[in-house]
């Protein structure tokens, strides 16, 4: 068997249990049951209130199919039947109702992805059709929008104060069931490099987690939501122990922006990092250090003007400590374009510290999401002689592509530089919208992938 991530949808992952902090001024409430006159400890108070604040989701949408090359010879087309070049999709995942009044439930982007329709149905068995506010498939949060005022709120927790060992108790709609409860521990923290999302810091929980959980809550016991469930590690896509969740303090930042913005507007600093291995550490003299190490410095970016330098080693952004490459990328990534920040950094084993803003420099662009339906679900950056890629000075970098989009699905790829929309060429994503109305049914698409050039065509 394999070892495999799923992702909690419907194939999805399941939800990761957090639980409150140790501490004795927060110890969560006791609750018993009695039984044959006897106290038995129960959950059952707490999941009362907070069971109503859980929903499921349903999804119906469409997405392209592959079509063999070949179908569309003459001669190939006399033997083999066509097919539609589109595909009925269903799904099926949770979510959690975070503002009553306003109606705002928070889940995976995973769950809606390509999802035309999207349904969500309450504790009550009632139905409402959601709208979409936004999307972030980097750290995979989608915030959807219902109009009643019968809702109830769960009440949001601080994922930074759980540790490993403390309970946790998951919800979500395991395989369609209606709400199902699950409980364990926090098994590890601040996971990351998995390959899961752009932005990983996941609790890993051993609370059972199967498809359908994606976006349900990780509550710890006091009924606070501490997590949100997106992914598992499982040999056969079934649950063996070993859940994702992302923490709610990160989510939080990403909803925030969402429903203010419709879509996130990165910090950028201008730096290229990597972690700071034991071999690194001990050739700089620098043992027992853990941090960021600056590999290359973006001219006239934040980081360059506030005077950081290849060589240093990042090791704390706001007076939290940064451990590495992941941590400093997440710490950075979350924030707003324009957000102050103090950098603390070793050079040439002295501590120093700087403050900047990030991602407010006007020669430093940053990735963007397009709006246009034939790119949905890719974010494009424009290239510069200050900001080159293999080579390339002028035309659009996709740093990211949402798997199963019509882009993605036509072969493009993270990495791929779009240099002409439609035989114009394209320098901004300016030039990219007037080549797009050329031909408002499709893309024919000049790009460079690596050494190579090829053309694409997005129907």
């Amino acid at each position: 068997m394999r070892t495999i991530f799923t992702p909690l949808f419907a194939a999805a992952l399941g939800l990761a249990v957090l639980s409150a902090p140790s501490t004795a001024n927060n110890t969560p409430p006791r609750h018993f049951n009695f039984a044959n006159g006897q106290a038995v400890p129960t959950l059952a108070p707490m999941l009362k209130k907070v069971l109503p604040s859980v929903v499921n989701i349903s999804t119906q949408g469409s997405v392209n199919v592959k079509q063999n090359p070949l179908r569309n010879a003459p001669f190939s087309q006399q033997f083999t039947p066509q097919r539609p070049q589109r595909r009925q999709t269903q799904g099926l995942g949770s979510g959690v109702i975070v503002d009553a009044k306003k109606g705002y439930i928070i889940t995976n982007n995973h769950v809606i992805v390509n999802a035309d329709t999207i349904l969500v149905t309450l504790k009550n068995k009632q139905q409402f059709k959601a709208k979409l506010i936004g999307t972030d498939p980097e750290t995979d949060i989608a915030v959807l929008q219902i109009k009643t005022d019968q809702l109830t709120e769960i009440t949001l927790g601080n994922s930074d104060q759980i540790q490993v060992g403390d309970f946790a108790v998951a919800i979500g709609n395991p395989f369609g069931l209606s709400q199902t409860v699950t409980s364990g521990m926090i098994s590890a923290l601040g996971r990351t490099n998995l390959g899961i999302e752009g932005y990983e810091n996941f609790i890993q929980t051993d609370a059972s987690i199967n498809p359908g959980n994606s976006g349900g809550a990780l509550i710890d016991l006091r009924g606070h939501l501490i997590g949100i469930n997106s992914a598992i590690l499982a040999p056969s896509g079934g649950n063996v122990g070993i859940g994702f969740a992302i923490p709610i303090n990160m989510a939080k930042k990403v909803m925030d922006q969402l429903i203010e913005h419709g879509g996130i507007k990165r910090g950028l600093l201008g730096v290229q990092i990597q972690d700071l291995s034991p071999d690194l550490a001990d050739a700089m003299d620098l043992k027992g250090i853990q941090g960021a190490l600056v590999a290359r410095v973006t001219p006239n970016s934040a980081a360059d003007k506030a005077g950081i330098k290849a060589g240093d080693v990042i090791t704390a952004i706001n007076d939290k400590e940064t451990i590495g490459s992941s941590a400093l990328r997440n710490n950075i990534g979350l924030k707003r374009a324009g957000e102050k920040v103090k950098i603390d950094f070793i050079r040439n084993k002295k501590t120093m510290s700087v403050t900047t803003h990030v991602g407010n420099t006007s020669t430093e662009k940053s990735a963007a999401s397009t709006d246009m339906p034939l790119l949905q679900g890719t974010q494009l950056k424009e290239l510069s002689a200050n900001q080159p890629f293999q080579g390339a000075t002028q035309g659009l970098l996709i740093t990211a592509i949402t798997a199963n989009s019509a882009a993605a699905q036509v072969g493009l790829r993270e990495g791929d530089i779009i240099l002409a929309v439609n035989k114009r060429k394209v320098k901004t994503l300016t030039d990219l919208n007037k080549a797009a109305q050329l031909s408002r049914n499709q893309l024919l698409i000049h790009l460079q992938r690596g050494q190579n050039f090829l053309y694409l065509v997005i129907k």
